[in-house]
């Protein structure tokens, strides 16, 4: 008689531990959807962002390069048009940022250093571990006492 339930207990057990396993299986891969549009959402505003930062460059740079060719056609000193080089170089780099492809060429050279140039991603002193947190812990609490002991005698 010992022996039926044990045997019942084992299988139900089991089952409890398939029920659990399927469970936190769910649970992880909702987490990681929930994660991946999370992503999804702060790259679609860092492109917004780019996009409208771009339209209030583009602005600058109209009234500036106008500015510069107007005076400089007017005073007769080309020198005045150097500015335009690097404003050029800045409108460039944000239309690229904006609207062309660097977002594809920043993930291309993200998977890179994964694939290649994994060591760079490497914490210092390595991953940290629950003893190394729970010591660090510890030994926080163990110098509270001198950290506030010199205010009694202020």
């Amino acid at each position: 008689m010992g022996s039926f339930f044990s045997k019942t207990m084992d299988e139900n057990l089991k089952k409890q531990q398939e029920f659990m396993l399927k469970t936190q299986q769910l649970a992880m891969e909702r987490q990681m959807a929930m994660q991946n549009e999370m992503r999804e959402r702060q790259m679609a505003m860092m492109i917004a962002k780019s996009r409208d930062f771009f339209w209030y460059w583009i602005t600058f740079d109209s009234l500036v390069s106008t500015g510069l060719l107007v005076g400089a056609f007017k005073r007769k000193k080309y020198a005045l048009l150097l500015p335009l080089i690097p404003l050029t170089f800045v409108t460039t780099y944000q239309w690229d940022l904006a609207y062309g492809p660097k977002i594809e060429r920043m993930r291309a050279m993200a998977d890179r250093i994964i694939d290649d140039e994994h060591s760079l991603l490497d914490l210092p002193h390595g991953l940290p571990s629950f003893s190394s947190i729970e010591s660090a812990r510890l030994d926080q609490k163990k110098d509270e006492p001198y950290k506030s002991g010199h205010d009694i005698f202020l």
